[in-house]
């Protein structure tokens, strides 16, 4: 830019002030969304403040903390508890799932999911779930300050409204069946079911286990072919394409629910966790397993996929 202002030199007074508006204007710009761009960093805080309540099994005191946690940092923001009981192994467990809301222009609606808790089945041992709920968790409320961001004062997203979900009951209470799992997401997507919610969203974006210092996202073989294809796009225009898709595999998550009821969805999720997958609902489920490097782009290409999505 230094160059063009000073071959505009020769041309007219009024030109040359032009461009040097222009050009400040332009720099002005990329300040603000450098400051705007999201934070890995910020995001693997939360999930360290967050997988510090312990194990947040259904039932538990840990769980009652989690609920007081997220409650807690959304209190000022559109948020909606919405409390159900549901019919597990052990009986009639009361659950949350916590639903935070940031209005857009366009009429429709991208929500972007993750489950909180942790397994009643391995109540027994400190599994605290550092990757497996933790760090998405964490994820999601970074996400969260941006979309606060961009709303303040009033305002509104330029594209769909936001909306992100921290489900509970996502895993199984005794054993992994369609019956006894996902208690959370198929509570809402029957609710929204009902009350015409559903036909609102345009797109659902589910994340699970990302933050895997190791980070290999593989492609969900259930997952919406478009909404792959955008991913895949937006990680390829960050330079992050080796992160994801490299593999393939069906995977049983949150999204299944909502898939069923004809919402575009996707499993953005990393079953690839430790030698083997090794460290997977196991007590090496850590947060130094975990990593803000891994965040950061987790949470640039979902931001860059919602631009995507907006755009479509």
């Amino acid at each position: 830019m230094v160059g063009a202002s000073v071959a505009a030199q020769s041309e007219k007074g009024g030109r040359v002030k032009f461009r040097i508006a222009a050009g400040l204007m332009l720099l002005a710009a990329c300040g603000s969304l450098a400051q705007g761009r999201f934070s890995g960093g910020k995001a693997y805080d939360y999930a360290r403040a967050f997988v510090a309540i312990g194990p947040r099994w259904p039932t538990s005191a840990g769980h009652a903390k989690a609920e007081a946690f997220l409650r807690a940092h959304f209190e000022h923001d559109d948020l909606v508890q919405d409390r159900f009981t549901a019919d597990t192994p052990i009986g009639p467990v009361n659950m949350c799932n916590f639903i935070v809301r940031f209005a857009g222009k366009k009429d429709g609606v991208i929500v972007l999911g993750t489950h909180y808790e942790t397994n009643y089945w391995l109540r027994n041992i400190n599994f605290v779930g550092a990757n497996d709920g933790g760090s998405t968790t964490g994820l999601l409320m970074a996400i969260a300050d941006q979309l606060r961001a961009e709303t303040a004062n009033g305002k509104k997203l330029d594209g769909y409204s936001v909306w992100l979900v921290f489900f509970d009951g996502e895993e199984a209470i005794k054993s992994w069946s369609q019956s006894d799992s996902t208690y959370g997401s198929r509570h809402l997507a029957a609710t929204w079911g009902r009350d015409g919610t559903l036909g609102h969203i345009k797109a659902f974006l589910l994340t699970d286990m990302i933050g895997d210092k190791d980070l290999d996202i593989q492609r969900e073989s259930q997952s919406t072919a478009w909404l792959v294809d955008l991913v895949r796009q937006a990680a390829k225009k960050l330079g992050d394409q080796r992160y994801f898709f490299q593999t393939e595999e069906s995977v049983e998550d949150d999204h299944l629910p909502f898939l069923r009821r004809g919402v575009p969805s996707i499993d953005i999720i990393d079953l690839d966790y430790g030698p083997n997958n090794s460290y997977h609902h196991t007590v090496q489920d850590t947060m130094d397993k975990i990593s803000a490097h891994s965040l950061q782009i987790d949470g640039d290409v979902i931001l860059e996929t919602i631009r995507l999505i907006d755009q479509r």
